[in-house]
């Protein structure tokens, strides 16, 4: 499409914000290995999910070594002499350099990525001042594509320029205060990366006259040659080598962390995610080193690299998908740090927008990935042996919409163990108490005298204290003055002065209870008894009962929980002080 190239980079560019912006708020949700591989699978399921975690990790690995392979073609600007041969002992040459950076751990990895980058920023703002003071006039009709079809299919495969933008999703694990540095550092690259194409390549349509243009394959070392002569190839090839080779670096960085999660549930063996002292996956990372070398020797890389880039493409729309089912899944442990903003209309439009894009890139790709979701999904059913040991966000709102019979395993406790992690919160005395205290979910409206009823029966299964004594308390403490302390939340709480110990029950009450015609009706009710020599544990229960009550999406998260241990959950992921 010539000059409307640069079009098709700001369309590619404006289409990856729906899957930037999910992947920015599951990633401060779930910190973990694996990015997309995971985000998917605890959404829409292991089927889905092994999908995901093999295209990720093979259209990441060969992105990589198309990187590697096409750091020959610029070799040729410092030895011209260089062929084939030479072009794969170079990239096999890399592979093993990055291979061993990776080995060294994450940071090792990102300090290499960082110094790489740097020198490449400053050359290309180089290029383009400089190519600017040199170009000709700038006639932006030119730049106007003449066919819409092919504005999409280029848009569609250039889309992958735009992939290493997230792949930081996958080290979220390694990321200190990822709710903050995410999120950042995923939309400040954006801004610099869009920039730098458009301006980058728009310099390089007015410095190239069409026809070198559409027929170079090193279109910015051309571009350098018209600058600076010789010297500028070389420098603009040079730029081009760094630009492969952090590629390369990121690519065997960010998928190996794919079978390292994979292994972990169960859909590899379970050595491929060991990890050595520092944690780094050493299996995962020989593994995918070992599947670029191959790729690069053996494989002809352009028709797969077409087929990775709409693999690339579905697993973007699966995130769009991923961030509305955990959103819809109302799951109490689902709390990103960072949230997409104007949903559900920019995820719904991103799964639009990348279901076209996968049109426009044509048949036959779309037919190897269809083969490669077959593929996949006989190895997630043959593989595993295993029952996954927790539900998906999908299976959350089928059991929202039928019968609670059906309830699988809890994702929202493996959440809540993530955000516990992410948020290095340690249990005191109260979150114990609360993880052994049994819970009253009543469907219907009942009064005062039925609440203060069921919950001496719940204290008499943990309490020395008879029934009848139990009830006797309640009521009396409930004489002296009421214990509805605010308009949806009711603490009765009594002393046992021959007791030992300390208990907590938790009531939901749907309906609402009636203390008093006049009076709100609360449907929260954190239930106290305790000895006489716990009266200090009983004010920290108070202190941490208001705190957590007090929060400003309390009532609504509570109104919403599913079930008992959901009501559980939110209690001990409530922020407060500890």
């Amino acid at each position: 499409i010539g000059p409307a190239v640069v079009a098709a980079y700001l369309l590619a560019g404006i289409m990856m914000i729906p899957p930037l912006l999910a992947k920015a708020e599951l990633a401060t949700a779930m910190p973990k290995s694996g990015g997309t591989y995971f985000f998917v699978e605890r959404s829409l399921g292991p089927l889905l999910g092994s999908f995901a975690g093999f295209a990720g990790w093979f259209s990441i690995a060969l992105k990589g070594a198309f990187a590697l392979m096409g750091i020959g073609t610029f070799w040729t600007y410092i030895n011209p002499d260089a062929g084939p041969v030479t072009f794969k002992i170079i990239a096999l040459s890399f592979v093993l350099v990055f291979t061993l950076v990776n080995l060294l751990g994450v940071k090792s990895s990102a300090k290499s990525q960082v110094i790489m980058v740097a020198i490449l920023l400053v050359i290309l703002a180089g290029y383009i001042i400089l190519g600017s003071s040199k170009s000709e006039k700038i006639v932006l009709t030119d730049f106007i594509p003449r066919d819409a079809n092919n504005l999409f299919l280029v848009a569609g495969m250039v889309f992958v320029s735009f992939g290493g933008l997230t792949k930081v999703a996958s080290v979220a694990h390694e990321v200190r205060n990822p709710g903050k540095t995410l999120p950042k550092g995923m939309f400040l690259s954006f801004i610099i990366v869009i920039i730098i194409y458009v301006l980058a390549i728009g310099v390089t349509v007015s410095l190239l006259d069409t026809e070198t243009f559409n027929t170079t394959l090193t279109p910015l070392s051309e571009g350098g040659a018209v600058i600076a002569g010789r010297t500028g190839a070389i420098v603009l090839a040079a730029a081009a080598l760094i630009a492969f080779a952090t590629t390369a670096n990121a690519s065997i960085l960010s998928a190996s962390q794919n079978p390292a999660a994979m292994a972990h549930d169960g859909l590899l063996p379970s050595w491929v995610g060991k990890t050595n002292s520092n944690g780094v996956p050493v299996p995962a990372i020989l593994i995918t080193a070992v599947f670029m070398a191959l790729s690069i020797l053996l494989l002809d890389l352009t028709n797969l690299v077409k087929a990775a880039s709409t693999m690339m493409l579905i697993l973007f729309l699966l995130v769009n998908l991923s961030l509305i089912l955990m959103r819809e899944s109302r799951i109490v442990s689902y709390r990103p740090q960072y949230k997409s903003p104007l949903y559900p209309v920019l995820p719904i439009l991103g799964i639009l927008l990348n279901g076209f894009l996968i049109y426009s890139m044509g048949v036959m790709p779309l037919l190897l990935a269809g083969g490669f979701f077959v593929i996949t999904t006989l190895w997630a059913v043959l593989f595993r042996h295993e029952k996954p040991k927790r539900d998906s966000a999908l299976f959350r709102i089928v059991e929202r919409m039928a019968a609670r019979e059906i309830r699988g395993t809890r994702l929202s406790e493996e959440l809540g163990e993530i955000l516990r992690e992410r948020d290095g919160v340690d249990e005191d005395r109260f979150d114990q108490m609360i993880r052994k205290a049994i819970i009253l979910d009543l469907p219907g409206k009942l009064s005062q005298s039925e609440l203060f009823e069921k919950l001496a029966g719940a204290f008499s299964l943990k309490l020395d204290t008879g029934y009848e004594e139990l009830l006797k308390k309640l009521n009396e403490r409930e004489n002296e003055s009421t214990t509805l302390i605010a308009d949806n939340l009711a603490i009765p709480h009594i002393v046992l002065n021959d007791e030992e110990g300390f208990e907590i029950v938790l009531v939901r009450a749907k309906g609402g209870i009636i203390y008093d015609k006049d009076r709100p009706e609360p449907t929260v009710v954190f239930a106290l008894a305790g000895a006489a020599t716990e009266r200090n544990f009983h004010l920290q229960c108070l202190m941490a009962i208001a705190q957590i009550t007090r929060s400003a999406d309390f009532q609504e998260r509570w109104t919403e929980a599913f079930d008992e241990e959901e009501l559980r959950l939110l209690i001990l992921l409530a922020e407060r002080s500890r």
